[in-house]
Parts: C-alpha cells; structure tokens; sequence
C-alpha cells in the first residue's frame, strides 16, 4: 500500500514537471519590429523604426519564475521618418551607432497577469547605459500557452527618458521622454541550438 502511494505520488510529481517545463522561442528577425516615436517643438510626432532584432522568449504556461525575454536590436537597423531624421539619430547627436551598435533589454522578471497579459521587468543598456524599464505586454490572441504552442506574437510597450541614457541632445526641441512599443514575433527553438 506504502509502495504504491509513493509510486502514485512519484508519477504525479513527473508528469507535473513534463507539463510545467518552460518553453523556449527564438525571436523571428523578420517578423518583430520596434518603433520609437516622440514629441518634438512641443506639437509633432516624430517616429523610427528599428529591425534585425535578435533574441529569445522563455514563458512557462504553469510557473512565471522561469519566464525570461531578451532582445538584442542592431542601432544601424534604425530608420526614422526621412533621411536627415535617419542620420542624425544614429550620429553622435543621439544614438553613436558607430560606437555603440547594439541596445539591449534583459528581464529580471516577467509576472503573469492573466488573460495573456505580462508585466515585464529588465534592464535596458543604450549606450552602455543600464537602467531598470517595466513594460506591459500582450499575447497576440490572449491565448494562454501551452506546451504545444509553436509559436507566439507578444505586443509590448514602455516609455523611457532619453537623457538617462545619456541621448541628450538637443534638450529644448525634443522632449525627454520616447514611448517604445515592440511587436516581438517567436517560434520554438531546439533547446539545444545555439545563436
């Protein structure tokens, strides 16, 4: 009787640990774009988009403490409105993609609202800058993972202020803050694949 309680009790701690295991997705370059956009002369919008995102999106559909989201974005990606806008923010002015080429965002955790929606924390490096950023994020669908699901849409966004990361010029045209929204699109990856 002992025997089988415990092999029950082994059996339900495995099958568990199947169905809690995480899921790992690799960021899909083509489909995920990030856009930027911004007050300037205190009325207009201006916007920029970058692409080339790399990265990968760990989500366990039974325990959040193991989701995990990294974005790696290449700054010569970036593409503004037109073609002086384009220059400018990757010259030394804003971005410096000459000497800094890549931004990158790690969370530090990812909590499970419910209904598919996610607030994410991590750090955000511009510049070889770091500081802490909360997004908010969606799945695409509202659908709740599964260990069957191949692939994912998560819609995310956030605002952060330009001078923290030292992207500071001018100050008196171009409002501080940047909202950043994020479509991110990711397929499952071999675990044991290597970027």
């Amino acid at each position: 009787m002992i025997r089988t309680a415990c092999l029950l009790s082994l059996s339900c701690f495995l099958s568990a640990s199947i169905h809690a295991a995480p899921i790992t997705y690799a960021i899909a370059t083509d489909k995920t774009t990030i856009g930027l956009s911004w007050r300037a002369f205190g009325h207009s919008f201006s916007q920029a988009h970058l692409e080339g995102v790399t990265g990968r999106v760990t989500l366990n559909p039974a325990q959040d403490r193991d989701d995990h989201v990294e974005v790696n974005i290449p700054v010569h990606t970036l593409v503004a409105s037109n073609a002086l806008l384009t220059w400018q923010l990757k010259s030394d002015k804003f971005f410096d993609a000459q000497h800094y080429p890549g931004i990158r965002f790690v969370s530090t955790r990812v909590a499970a609202l419910g209904a598919g929606e996610y607030r994410i924390f991590g750090i955000l490096t511009v510049k070889d800058v770091s500081r802490p950023v909360v997004m908010l994020a969606t799945l695409e669908g509202r659908q709740p993972l599964t260990s069957s699901s191949q692939s994912l849409t998560l819609h995310a966004s956030t605002a952060i202020s330009r001078t923290a990361f030292q992207v500071d010029r001018l100050v008196g045209i171009v409002d501080d803050r940047v909202d950043i929204v994020l479509t991110i699109t990711a397929q499952t990856k071999n675990p044991t694949a290597h970027e």
